[in-house]
């Protein structure tokens, strides 16, 4: 594992050396977005380090719940599995890769693939907007735990901590707490 904080980069063909610390905060042309592949559920982790480190990162993130034996929780999973996006300049790029956690940086005509700007901006756009959408009333979803398990059905109320559903198979109406479904379109 390697601690970039105090790394400093050595250019072949320039007499200067860059300071990996902070350089993520530049808004000049030389700093760009990339794509790092992490290790599988090592997002996380890799952002913490790479956030220690000065850079700016990105991980998109979004709610879903996620069922145990005994329980369900919402939790907060990478939009791409194993994929973050770093801003920096390309020299900078490969001293990510010795980040515990950081398999390789993504590719493209052999060279690192830049991102563009706009496509970041869209992504955190359609997690703002996915993000304020909540269920409502002739929603499909599925029951994850229980006797009822797999089931689906279409909302009929909404309630504080329950959901009234409708289910066609059975042609009968149920009550669900609200943790106890995911919308079916989400269910993976």
């Amino acid at each position: 594992m390697t601690d970039i904080k105090n790394c400093t980069i050595s250019v072949e063909n320039e007499n200067e050396n860059v300071n990996v610390t902070g350089s993520g905060s530049g808004s000049g042309s030389k700093y760009k977005w990339y794509a790092l592949y992490t290790s599988p559920r090592a997002e996380k982790r890799v952002k913490e380090k790479i956030d220690q480190s000065g850079i700016e990162c990105y991980l998109p993130l979004h709610r879903s719940p996620r069922v145990w034996s005994d329980r369900i929780k919402i939790v907060d999973v990478p939009l791409f599995n194993s994929y973050i996006f770093v801003k920096c300049r390309e020299r900078e790029i490969f001293y990510l890769n010795k980040i515990n956690g950081v398999v390789k940086t993504i590719f493209y005509n052999g060279k690192p693939a830049v991102i563009r700007q706009s496509e970041i901006d869209a992504i955190k756009m359609f997690i703002e907007e996915a993000a304020g959408k909540a269920l409502c009333t002739g929603d499909e979803v599925e029951i994850l735990t229980g006797m009822m398990k797999n089931i689906s059905g279409k909302i009929v109320k909404i309630k504080k901590k329950y959901l009234v559903l409708h289910i066609k198979q059975l042609m009968a109406t149920v009550c669900v707490n609200t943790e106890s479904v995911a919308p079916l379109n989400r269910i993976k």
